[in-house]
């Protein structure tokens, strides 16, 4: 499979990018994405949720009414759940929401996620970008000439790069990862998936 190498205005370069088939052509497997989706997303929950259970919360343990002879329900103390300002019952407490997933599993994933971008057409290959100053208004020229403006985009560097980063950082529903923070929820959560030039050959290495 082959892709044509755009310039940073959006023109024909001339070149042009081999896409490998054991990376770019995978039938697609929704399992495998949703359990990678499922950890990313997962793994990113702080899980410091709690709430005050009949014990935690502060309140007399006096017997409020009589047990028989009023008409209703028996009650014990104030801090009964079913009263205003009580406990609650089964509440959330603090836990760790991480799961193990296997490397070969989330590879799988990676591979089917861009495999089925490849296949939607929702891959575009941009050569190197460099900045010489991070400046928003250079980034936002680049999207206008690839009409992106205004659509969610992924874009994916070889190597860490500041300029290009920064650039990008206050321009909404644009997302700039490296081959090493490459994940199934951002191939997956875009309109359009930007690969670098020089990040085709590394994504390959990377997975195959």
């Amino acid at each position: 499979m082959e892709a044509i190498v755009l310039n940073n205005k959006g023109k024909d370069t001339g070149r042009t990018v081999s896409l490998s088939s054991s990376v770019f052509g995978l039938e697609e497997n929704e399992h495998v994405v949703y359990l990678d989706v499922k950890q990313n997303l997962a793994n990113k929950r702080q899980g410091t949720h709690k709430t005050k259970q009949r014990a935690e919360v502060k309140g007399s343990t006096r017997k409020i009414k009589k047990q028989k002879g009023t008409g209703g329900a028996r009650a014990g103390d104030i801090k009964n759940p079913l009263f205003r300002g009580g406990g609650r019952i089964f509440g959330p407490t603090p836990r760790d929401y991480h799961f193990k997933l296997n490397k070969k599993v989330k590879s799988l994933a990676r591979k089917t996620a861009l495999s089925s971008n490849a296949k939607s057409d929702k891959i575009i290959v941009l050569e190197d970008l460099n900045f010489e100053l991070p400046r928003t208004k250079d980034f936002t020229a680049v999207l206008e000439a690839l009409e992106l403006t205004g659509k969610r985009v992924t874009l994916v560097l070889s190597d860490y790069n500041r300029n290009v980063f920064l650039s990008s950082k206050n321009i909404q529903k644009v997302k700039v990862i490296t081959v090493n923070e490459l994940n199934t929820y951002d191939l997956m959560n875009c309109n359009k998936l930007v690969l670098s030039e020089g990040s085709v050959s590394t994504i390959e290495k990377s997975l195959s």
